[in-house]
């Protein structure tokens, strides 16, 4: 990875679990603690239960409480982990045990956070950055704006940012990357943007409290000397029809600075009209999987429907993953704006000495 040497990269101190020789487990689920406390037993742990919890100890210096992770991750439904907290090594003090059981991971998390259920090495061993994809207007090919996409460099390979923000949601570290993500892409495109646009990936459940949580986004944009509305915040579908009442709080926020939104990976799920009258996006991205499908009659139809009710509503259209010429020429028929796909570019990550791009390899 010799080309991403003189890009912007930070490298993040994750909390990872160390050995422990107690375990206190907390759940209103009781009837998921009975197994708890069986598979506790079986690796020789002492357990004391009491209605709605555990308080288990090891008398080999915490490698019982290793075994019982390993073991309970096998025994329990992800839904039975996510209804348990869990406290190591806790505080014998009553305020102090209450407060560190409130504020306690899930089982789930803390089983992901030992790298039990995942790879969480690849993002606790990882330098963080950017790679950017150019994003082009149909008519000229003229590139108007670049999508950040994040990477990490782990153990001499490159990961992608999917890997990184399933490890980080596993883990309970979503929020605090989402927040890496965008300071990484607004600091690594300082140098060269200009006036284009910057789009970010970002997930609205990691906002519980906007002013707090986008802080550290303003002071960058500021800092890079970008116009807010540069940024364009791409959102994915799962954050639309999960909670669509936290979504359109935190969309109105982000509008609030003078960021846009765009809806990302649009297709026939993406059509209704009453999602895209109620978000009212400033961008509509097609997704991957409907442009491949043209010339396909029913991928032509949607294209057009959506394409048709983004422009009423006074939204862009961008294709992603035009990769053809023959695509390119569908999409601009068919009334998309601009695109986005290896036909225009690869991902490229900076070089040493501003204004240079360098491809990024892909795996």
């Amino acid at each position: 990875m010799a080309s991403t040497i003189g890009a912007v990269r930070r490298r993040e101190e994750w909390p990872l679990p160390e050995a422990a020789t107690r375990v206190l487990l907390a759940s209103a689920e009781e009837q998921v603690l009975p197994a708890v406390a069986a598979v506790a037993r079986s690796v020789g742990l002492s357990v004391f239960a009491a209605p709605g919890l555990l308080d288990l100890s090891d008398e080999r210096d915490g490698v019982g409480v290793e075994l019982f992770f390993d073991r309970l991750s096998r025994a329990l439904t992800g839904a039975e982990a996510e209804a348990v907290r869990v406290a190591t090594d806790p505080a014998d003090e009553y305020t102090a045990l209450s407060i560190g059981l409130l504020t306690a991971p899930s089982l789930a998390q803390e089983l992901a956070r030992r790298g039990v259920t995942a790879e969480v090495g690849v993002l606790a061993e990882a330098e963080l950055w950017s790679a950017y994809q150019p994003i082009v207007a149909l008519a000229d090919r003229a590139v108007v704006a670049h999508e950040a996409l994040l990477r990490g460099d782990s153990d001499g390979r490159t990961v992608d940012g999917g890997d990184l923000f399933f490890v980080a949601d596993s883990a309970g570290w979503l929020p605090r990357l989402d927040r890496v993500g965008r300071e990484c892409a607004v600091a690594g495109a300082a140098s060269w943007l200009g006036g284009a646009d910057l789009f970010v990936n970002t997930h609205p459940t990691s906002v519980l409290r906007p002013d707090a949580d986008l802080a550290s986004t303003v002071e960058a944009l500021e800092l890079a000397g970008l116009q807010p509305r540069q940024l364009v915040l791409e959102v994915g579908e799962r954050a639309a029809v999960t909670d669509r009442g936290h979504l359109l709080a935190v969309l109105e926020s982000y509008r609030d600075r003078g960021w846009r939104v765009a809806l990302d990976e649009v297709a026939a799920g993406w059509s209704s009209r009453s999602l895209l009258d109620v978000v009212r996006p400033d961008v509509v991205k097609l997704g991957r999987a409907l442009v491949s499908a043209l010339p396909d009659d029913g991928a032509r139809a949607v294209v057009r429907t959506v394409t048709e009710h983004a422009h009423r509503l006074g939204a862009v259209v961008v294709a992603e993953g035009v990769e053809t010429e023959q695509a390119a020429e569908q999409v601009a028929a068919l009334g998309a704006d601009l695109a986005q796909g290896w036909l225009f570019g690869r991902p490229v990550a900076p070089l040493v000495g501003a204004g240079e791009l360098s491809p990024v390899p892909t795996r």
